[in-house]
Order: structure tokens, then C-alpha cells, then sequence
């Protein structure tokens, strides 16, 4: 966390010198008053200047990235390759390098899970709201194209039974991708979710005129 300590006349002279130096704004600091100003003795003898220590408080993406990098480093994945690459909707931090199959886990379970830890950590101070997403080795694609055709199988299979089926649970990104496939390609269904997280599934169903 960068940081300044710095003398003014006054406390407001102080912290307003201190912004200056870092380029920051009130409300992206944390101040510290560590003495007030005093005039001394007839009003200049032992006299004594106001002194502030100002911290940038950092962004959830810094605080997300600081934990995810100690996590790996313990991990003894010290190696892998951080890129971040934001988006309108959420910001994705994308890992590359040797052995990350343990990071993804079975169906993703594992990069599932320290995603949420990396969204807990990066949004433990207050601050603007910012969705991060991991994805490893291009995992995420490669289980969206999986999905994709997945959803194509269960409507084919719904619309030639016509009655529904229940796939198994998933996170609230796998379901979109299932609900905005089967919507944009598949006219003669409907999805809807059921259940509680984690537990909580897409359900494909016949459409019926109402």
C-alpha cells in the first residue's frame, strides 16, 4: 500500500499537499493525523507543523491479485502468468503455466471456489463493486463450448419426448450459457433454475401455448 507522510502548517495543508503528491482523491485514501499544528510559546517559539500519513487505499482488483498471488505462491505455483483483461460486466484475471490442474478441479470446482475467495478478499474494503472471473488455461471457454452442446442435446431430446429434464447443478455463469443458448437457438423450449446454490440447476422444459 503506498503510503506518505507529510508537514503543513495545518492538518488540511498537510493532507491537501499529501493528494497532490500521489494523485489522489479524498475518497481514494485513508488519513492519518499523526500531530497537530501548535504555535508555541509567544506564537513561534517551539513551534510545531501538523504531520499526516496518507494511504491509497487499494482497488478490489490490487486486494484480489495480492490474495490470488499468495495463494499460488503457497501453492508452490509461483511461475504461473497473471493477465488481467477487463470487461463491462466483470474483469477476468487469466492464468497460464505449468500444472494448473489443480486449480481447476473436477468440472472446476476448485477454480470455482478460489474465485469466490479472490472476489471475498478483493471486496473487504469499501469500495466500487467489480465481478472478477478466473479462468485457467482457457478452462471457461472450453466448458462453454461443452456446455453449448450440451444444451443443444437436452432440447433436441425435450422437444422429441416433450417432457423435461433436469440437468445436474452448476454456478450461475455455466447456467446462463445454458439459458442464452437454448433461448437464441432452440424456439420449441424452456429453461427456467430450481433449487438452492450449490445445489440450484437449469431445468429444460416443452414450451406450451398459454
Amino acid at each position: 500500500m503506498k503510503k506518505l507522510t507529510v508537514t503543513g502548517k495545518t492538518v488540511e495543508a498537510a493532507v491537501e499537499e499529501a493528494l497532490r503528491r500521489l494523485g489522489a482523491t479524498r475518497d481514494q485514501v485513508e488519513i492519518s493525523v499523526l500531530e497537530e499544528a501548535s504555535r508555541g510559546f509567544l506564537g513561534w517559539i517551539g513551534s510545531r507543523e501538523a504531520k499526516v500519513e496518507v494511504k491509497l487505499i487499494p482497488t478490489p482488483l490490487e486486494q484480489g491479485l495480492s490474495f490470488l498471488r499468495s495463494v499460488l505462491d503457497r501453492m508452490g505455483l509461483k511461475s504461473v502468468r497473471l493477465e488481467v483483461k477487463e470487461e463491462p460486466e466483470h474483469t477476468w484475471i487469466l492464468l497460464s503455466g505449468d500444472h494448473l490442474g489443480m486449480l481447476i478441479g473436477r468440472r472446476g470446482q476448485t477454480l470455482d471456489a478460489l474465485q469466490y475467495l479472490v472476489n471475498v478478499a478483493a471486496h473487504r474494503n469499501a469500495g466500487p463493486y467489480t465481478r472478477i472471473v478466473l479462468d485457467a488455461q482457457g478452462y471457461r471457454e472450453r466448458r462453454r463450448q461443452t456446455l453449448m452442446g450440451l444444451a443443444d442435446r437436452i432440447a433436441e431430446k425435450v422437444t422429441a419426448t416433450g417432457s423435461p429434464l433436469s440437468l445436474e447443478p452448476m454456478n450461475p455463469m455455466e447456467r446462463k450459457v445454458i439459458h442464452t443458448r437454448i433461448q437464441q437457438k432452440h424456439a420449441g423450449v424452456v429453461t427456467y433454475s430450481e433449487g438452492e446454490d450449490p445445489r440450484r440447476h437449469v431445468v429444460v422444459a416443452p414450451k406450451t401455448d398459454r
